[in-house]
């Protein structure tokens, strides 16, 4: 079973903060545009609407980070199959799930977890 954590009570607080007014909308709606453009080409839509627009269904993102990926460090990773390529041949590295508005910039990191032979099983 993979070890992940889950950043779904951060992303209600800062949902909770803009809904109150206290930041703006250039403060949630940040995305980078290389982010953005991931989430446009690479990214899998979900069925869930942005929670700040709510004209686009939001895109899922991941990224993969770690010192034995080498070449593939920082890359976005568009399937299942590549993690899988990629946790046979590492011995460890990071995922990172952003989940991304393509319309307003909304983003935010969703989950993170561990992969890699020293977590097969």
């Amino acid at each position: 079973m993979t070890r992940q954590i889950d950043y779904r009570l951060a992303r209600r607080a800062v949902l909770r903060e803009w809904r109150l007014g206290k930041i703006g909308k250039s403060e949630v709606c940040d995305a980078h545009p290389e982010l953005v453009r991931a989430a446009r080409h690479l990214g899998e839509e979900t069925a869930q609407d942005c929670p700040i627009c709510e004209k686009s269904k939001l895109r899922l993102v991941s990224y993969v980070y770690g010192d034995s990926l080498k070449a593939a460090n920082g890359r976005c990773i568009t399937n299942q199959g590549e993690l899988d390529r990629l946790g046979q041949n590492c011995d460890e590295f990071a995922c990172y799930v952003v989940e991304v508005c393509t319309e307003c910039n909304w983003n935010h990191l969703t989950v993170s977890y561990l992969l890699g032979r020293r977590h097969a099983g």
